[in-house]
């Protein structure tokens, strides 16, 4: 059995290139530690923690459209919706969901599910 590591895309808007084309399909490979690690020491990241979804999103798309790469000022372009799309497609390949744990009162027995943070939250 292989382990699948890249994954197909279809921007819900896309990204309009520099000749004005529009660029949908793509590919996203899932991330390692280093891809996770490294955009910490970016100092746009540490000037604005918002900006490491932008370096993130950059190295692990492998393929968009046409384009032989894409780049953080790349990625600065993309509409809204296409950013919160592709967030969406990097938790779900990377598996970065937050764990749900049913626990229980001691007291009175009540059940409930509680939520175990992810590291560094």
């Amino acid at each position: 059995m292989t382990l699948q590591t890249e994954f197909d895309f279809v921007l819900p808007k896309g990204f309009v290139d520099d000749n004005g084309n529009l660029q949908r399909e793509g590919s996203m490979r899932m991330a390692t530690a280093l891809d996770e690690i490294a955009p910490l020491r970016d100092p746009r990241v540490r000037n604005n923690e918002a900006y490491l979804v932008v370096i993130l999103l950059s190295q692990v798309i492998t393929k968009l459209g046409t384009l032989p790469k894409v780049t953080p000022t790349m990625v600065e372009r993309f509409f809204a919706a296409d950013i919160a799309y592709l967030q969406d497609l990097y938790r779900q390949i990377n598996d970065v969901s937050a764990r749900k744990v049913t626990l229980w009162c001691p007291n009175c027995g009540h059940e409930f599910e509680e939520e175990i943070p992810l590291l560094g939250e």
